[in-house]
């Protein structure tokens, strides 16, 4: 039996799964085994279908595997959601334009029941952590697009979960916004130290974010790869320059080649 100290936040064990459709079955996720520690930022980099939304969206109890396990916190995946056991941040910032941006990060708040003195409270917390403070009765479509993705990640934050579930979150920016928002993302995960676990094409964004480089196949999505970072938590925008960094990108890179050839 695992320590509790030391039991991974999100265990994965021999998953698969298949979703049947009238062309007959896709299998989106073959055997795939892997444990994060709590605190990891974790990043998943693959080709377009190689099942890295799909396990995303496993964990987060929207998608139910053909056979194996999945836990979160020790729990199910359902009982990990019934529990509120993380935020999950969204492809476009899905942002109701009719709320101001205060009233779209309260509206989990809302169904949850909180007090309406502690939405407006945990709205100014995270509001300045993605550095919004001054936006909150602004309306999205008054905000940039990087902006809205700050709030978006706000909204997850609100409830204050241990786990953060981010499924490309940066992919439809420019490489201007998306550099900072990366570095403000990196300062974010070391305010909080919530356990992070990210989606992702660009192979930089990658080496740069994590502390561990999730490579899928193909699909079936397989784990081809499984690289733990040197680089240091820390890290300036030109750390990109060293040959560490170097390094570890072309390990991805020919992790994305082998699961080529290898399908």
């Amino acid at each position: 039996m695992r320590d509790i100290a030391t039991a991974p936040v999100i265990s994965a064990q021999n998953l698969n799964l298949t979703f049947q459709t009238g062309d007959g079955p896709v299998h989106a996720l073959k055997d795939v085994n892997l444990d994060i520690a709590k605190g990891e930022f974790v990043s998943f980099i693959g080709p377009s279908g190689c099942g890295k939304t799909t396990f995303l969206r496993v964990i987060a109890d929207l998608e139910q595997p053909t056979s194996g396990t999945i836990s979160v916190n020790g729990l199910s995946s359902e009982a990990a959601r019934k529990a509120r056991a993380y935020g999950y941040v969204f492809q476009a910032a899905g942002l109701y334009p009719w709320r101001t941006i205060a009233g779209n990060i309260k509206l989990p708040l809302e169904i949850m029941g909180y007090s309406r003195a502690d939405q407006d409270s945990r709205v100014k917390k995270v509001l300045e952590l993605v550095e919004l403070s001054g936006f909150a009765r602004k309306f999205p479509w008054q905000l940039s697009g990087g902006m809205q993705q700050r709030a978006s990640i706000a909204r997850a934050l609100a409830f204050d979960a241990d786990i953060l579930l981010m499924d490309e979150p940066f992919g439809a920016l420019d490489e201007i916004v998306r550099d900072r928002l990366n570095e403000q993302l990196l300062e974010l995960w070391a305010r909080t130290e919530k356990t992070i676990a990210f989606v992702t094409h660009s192979i930089p964004e990658a080496v740069y974010l994590s502390t561990k480089i999730v490579v899928m196949s193909p699909r079936p999505g397989r784990i081809s790869d499984v690289i733990d970072s040197p680089l240091p938590r820390e890290r300036p925008l030109d750390i990109r320059d060293t040959p560490e960094f170097i390094e570890i990108a072309h390990r991805v890179r020919e992790g994305l080649r082998a699961g080529h050839l290898d399908d």
